[in-house]
């Protein structure tokens, strides 16, 4: 199964590509897409649903795995937020990628063992388990392929008990 770990945003989108065969993850890529602060809102949203679409296209990935919105305190960066991630979720669908969501706390639970582990260790325990030298950075990047490895450990779950 090759997934593509996404953590939205508008400034920055990380993502990561992993191949998942059996218990093991290959890292294929990771990056981010960026958009500059000066750049028109729409713009914006517009050069996140190109380059997306062109990684989609590029990975050929099976799956799209984003972290769920969850409330912050600035209203104006998770509406903001909440319309990138539409974008992507969009591009997906129109590539026919299904995408699976997960919350901060599943991430955690997926790739620590812990709900409410802190970042440092969710990074450290994601280099680990792609057997990588450093941390990936950005961090945006790091998140997403958490959440790559997330849905790794989360989709098999699913499949075993669908099997049963």
């Amino acid at each position: 199964m090759r997934i593509l770990g996404v953590d939205p945003g508008y400034a920055i989108v990380g993502f990561g590509v992993l191949e998942y065969t059996g218990t093991t993850f290959t890292l294929i890529t990771y990056g981010a897409i960026t958009t500059a602060a000066e750049t028109p809102f729409l713009r914006r949203l517009e050069s996140i649903y190109r380059d997306f679409r062109t990684l989609i296209q590029q990975y050929h990935p099976d799956c799209v795995a984003m972290e769920r919105l969850y409330f912050t305190s600035n209203q104006k960066t998770v509406i903001d937020v909440a319309q990138a991630r539409g974008v992507l979720m969009l591009t997906a669908q129109l590539e026919q990628i299904p995408v699976s969501e997960y919350t901060p706390l599943q991430v955690k639970q997926a790739v620590v063992g812990y709900g409410r582990a802190e970042k440092k260790q969710v990074m450290e325990l994601t280099r680990r388990i792609l057997k990588l030298q450093k941390i990936p950075k950005p961090d945006d990047a790091a998140d997403a392929l958490a959440i790559a490895i997330c849905h790794g450990h989360c989709a098999t779950g699913l499949q075993g008990r669908m099997e049963s």
